[in-house]
């Protein structure tokens, strides 16, 4: 993740999603009482902030990846690519 110092999320990118899919499924389905309704939004806003977590760790990631190549430079002093 972008911030070293924050705690890596228990669930990877893809149990997320995979939870958050199911959670919106069962939210458009309807028939659901308003007291598990909110419940399954507020899980469904967790899951969501910590997917955009693990997006924003791997722009990062691919952001200083791709600095790191540009700062690369062959022995005649040209880029490698």
């Amino acid at each position: 993740m972008a911030d070293k110092g924050a705690a890596e999320p228990k669930q990877s990118y893809e149990e997320c999603r995979e939870e958050l899919t199911d959670v919106v499924r069962r939210l458009e389905s309807g028939g659901l009482s308003l007291k598990d309704s909110l419940a399954l939004w507020e899980r469904g806003e967790e899951l969501a902030k910590t997917c955009e977590q693990w997006l924003e760790g791997a722009r990062a990631t691919m952001a200083a990846a791709m600095d790191e190549r540009r700062g690369e430079t062959s022995e005649d002093g040209e880029t490698p690519f």
